[in-house]
């Protein structure tokens, strides 16, 4: 397998069907044997999703603006990590922003 490489900048935001109406995202990775799903999610000014679980881990990067969350506000730079099955949110961003997600399968025992 040769190395990939993808320029954010080329790709357009789409609809984000699996999240509420007004978040775009775009598909860096779509997950498989080689790389987990990677997406860039911008929401937009007075988001909001409802509390859920995944059966991945969930990793969040917050590029731009700021995420609310379980009465904490996540600015710009904060990196979280969910692990499978746990149940996170609600969210709701009432400026906007920014994150990369990721979902992987971390072994038991890694940290």
């Amino acid at each position: 397998m040769n190395a990939l490489s993808v320029n954010v900048n080329d790709l357009e935001w789409t609809g984000a069907s699996e999240y509420p109406t007004g978040t775009e995202e775009k598909v860096l990775s779509v997950g498989g044997n080689a790389a987990p799903r990677t997406i860039l999610l911008k929401l937009p000014p007075g988001w909001k999703m409802d509390s859920h679980s995944h059966r991945f881990t969930e990793l969040h990067y917050v590029l731009e603006g700021q995420i609310e969350s379980q009465g904490q506000k996540y600015p710009a730079g904060t990196f979280r990590l969910v692990p499978s099955t746990v149940n996170h949110g609600p969210f709701s961003s009432e400026i906007g922003a920014i994150v990369l997600v990721i979902w992987c399968s971390l072994a038991e025992g890694d940290d």
